[in-house]
């Protein structure tokens, strides 16, 4: 029985691992039953020919046995009666398919090597003791006892209804007779069969419920399948800060290399790296708040032209991971940001290169 605490539904994982041990919601019943409904039906559809049959065989034997012509290797007889056999086989086998349908219906085929490991609750006779004087055994109890009941219900008012018809059947013929047994005997067989299936379809139900209430777990036990299956929380939450870290140290070492950071001018900044022999140009770095303050102090150490443009740094953040291309619409802008700075940075070396000759003049 599940405890007070256990009030969450069972996860996936542990339903499977309930599966692996044979815990699966089956009622023998319901196979039973089918098996039963099945066969049934295939004797009623023989009903005219089948009595007839076996007649002709059992006579065929009985003959043969008398006048010694019956024997192991005389198959000619039997042949005479394959309709005989190969309809008890079609009765047997469809019998077999409903009822390897139904279980597999339930639940599957299921395959668990660890239910059939002894062990000491399955060897003591103090268990199996506890086990006939339990809960569980009285509900199997009753669980037989009603459908057994209904059954019995159903027969005796079938025996009730036709009982002047019953009293009567000495003035019948022998056919008259049998046709009249079959013919009952059919009627409480298939209400019978219909009783004991319906009754193992809420057998079935009744199964599933109870799997599932055993199955239910505590909110201790799904935190602890939890670290198991995803990993302790705090190791992974200290992994990923790691990580975080690493790629933050990684954009502020590749800021380096930027040919210019695009600001707006304190929340957002991207850096933007840029040569001749590139296709196009690269965010190598962005950040926001604190992260953007660190690149942008880069930028001022490493002399790297910063540029405050608030559209189109929003735009880059947003839209632009970092190691990719910046896209082709934002190629006119940065074309006209990058062409400024490339002129201004050839005047400055111009102007150190006209310094530098009139010194040594």
């Amino acid at each position: 029985m599940p405890e007070s605490n256990q009030t969450e539904q069972a996860t996936p994982r542990r339903r499977q691992k309930a599966r692996e041990k044979g815990q699966v919601a089956r009622s023998r019943d319901l196979i039973g039953a089918a098996s039963g409904m099945a066969a049934t039906f295939v004797l009623y559809s023989m009903m005219s020919t089948f009595p007839l049959a076996f007649r002709g065989f059992l006579h065929d034997c009985l003959e043969g046995a008398a006048s010694g012509t019956l024997r192991m290797d005389a198959l000619p007889p039997l042949l005479n009666h394959f309709g005989l056999f190969a309809a008890t086989a079609a009765g047997l086998g469809l019998g077999w398919i409903a009822a390897l349908a139904s279980a597999l219906a339930q639940g599957g085929l299921v395959f668990a090597p660890a239910s059939l490991m002894p062990t000491g609750s399955r060897m003591s006779p103090v268990a199996k003791l506890g086990q006939l004087f339990s809960i569980t055994a009285l509900r199997g109890l009753i669980k037989s006892l009603l459908p057994a009941a209904a059954v019995g219900y159903l027969a005796v008012g079938c025996l009730r209804r036709d009982w002047p018809a019953l009293m009567a059947l000495s003035a019948r013929s022998a056919r008259g007779v049998a046709g009249f047994a079959a013919a009952r005997v059919f009627e409480v067989a298939w209400k019978s069969a219909l009783v004991l299936l319906v009754w193992s379809v809420l057998d079935y139900l009744f199964e599933r419920q109870h799997l599932s209430s055993e199955l239910k777990m505590s909110r201790q036990e799904l935190k602890d399948e939890y670290k198991e299956t995803e990993g302790n929380p705090i190791i992974k939450g200290r992994i990923r800060r790691l990580q975080r870290q690493m790629r933050r140290r990684k954009m502020l070492q590749d800021t380096k290399r930027a040919a210019v950071v695009i600001t707006n001018p304190t929340e957002y900044a991207i850096a933007i790296e840029y040569h001749p022999d590139m296709p196009a140009p690269v965010v190598v770095a962005k950040g926001r708040n604190l992260f953007a303050a660190q690149i942008r102090e880069i930028a001022r150490w490493e002399n790297i032209p910063m540029v405050e443009n608030p559209p189109l740094a929003h735009i880059l953040y947003r839209t632009v991971e970092v190691g990719d291309s910046v896209p082709a619409n934002l190629y006119a802008v940065l074309a006209e940001i990058l062409a400024a700075i490339f002129r201004a940075q050839a005047r400055a070396l111009a102007a150190a290169g006209a310094a530098e000759r009139g010194g040594r003049r």
